[in-house]
């Protein structure tokens, strides 16, 4: 069901859980060959590590999928923080410069909370994704899907609003997607029926602007494309974030200019299939994966 967007607050969460360990403080020169952390609830934030790379081919990167414990958008405020704090301690001890938190989900539920309780600057994917759909709009009217945890939190409801206070925010959950995605169907006729059957509604409601609010949903983009047809633009946040990481490590004076950048691969279960399926959205760079023990 399509869900018009409410004004209302958004609650802070809080928790007893043990604060994320800071990584330690450097000088400038030191600071600047460090890794940046990214992590997601399991393999799409590989499309954000993409964007990334693309924008910084200098840099190293540390990617950390939650494959055991995915997905994330169904399950409770409460276990979505706990998880992105622990997800954020395995790549904080890894002496990371900064941390890119590349689940919607994550980033809708612990971003305020894991960028309090650490030292380095911590960026999410909402933020920058509601920049660049309030810039695209033309008349005000954008779409919003995602996973149900993102959806039901509002938060991009307030950030759009945060760039386009007038906005007129519809918005639509879509659980039955990731499972697609992972599975590699983007492109057939189930994925065809799920994707007109959750954004029929969307495109009557007349949008001009849909927000990819969940990172495996660009893989659907050419789909989703067709089914809303050309009037509608869609944005994804993975662009977007990777330009927002770019101007914080230049503004810190942070950035790596030079040198070939390497990227590691950590996940929770599967490293074969984490590979396997990770290559359809990073490409043949996701040679191998360590299996971490939790």
């Amino acid at each position: 069901m399509l869900k018009r967007a409410a004004h209302h607050r958004a609650v802070a969460l809080s928790s007893d859980h043990r604060r994320p360990r800071p990584s330690r403080t450097v000088g400038v020169a030191d600071g600047r060959a460090r890794a940046i952390g990214v992590f997601d609830s399991g393999i799409g934030g590989l499309t954000v590590l993409k964007a990334l790379c693309e924008a910084m081919p200098h840099e190293d990167f540390i990617y950390l999928g939650d494959t055991a414990r995915a997905p994330y958008g169904t399950k409770s405020s409460e276990v979505i923080l706990r998880y992105s704090r622990e997800n954020a301690e395995f790549l904080l001890a890894k002496g990371i410069k900064l941390l890119v938190i590349a689940c919607n989900t994550s980033s809708a539920v612990a971003t305020a909370a894991i960028a309090s309780e650490t030292t380095v600057p911590v960026i999410g994917v909402i933020e920058p994704g509601a920049r660049a759909a309030a810039k695209a709009s033309r008349s005000g009217k954008i779409g919003v899907i995602g996973t149900e945890a993102t959806i039901a939190s509002s938060v991009y409801t307030h950030a759009v609003r945060q760039f386009r206070p007038d906005a007129e925010i519809y918005t639509r959950a879509c659980p039955m997607l990731v499972p697609l995605v992972e599975e590699g169907w983007t492109d057939n006729e189930i994925a065809r029926h799920t994707v007109e059957y959750y954004l029929g509604s969307l495109k009557a409601s007349g949008i001009d602007t849909l927000l990819l609010g969940c990172t495996h949903y660009p893989m659907l983009s050419g789909l989703i494309g067709e089914v809303m047809g050309p009037r509608v633009k869609l944005v994804d946040s993975a662009t977007a974030t990777a330009v927002s990481v770019r101007q914080t490590l230049t503004a810190l004076k942070l950035l790596r200019r030079e040198g070939p950048g390497n990227q590691s691969f950590f996940v929770t279960e599967m490293p074969e299939r984490f590979v396997r399926v990770g290559r359809r959205f990073f490409g043949p760079r996701v040679e191998s994966a360590v299996r971490l023990e939790r």
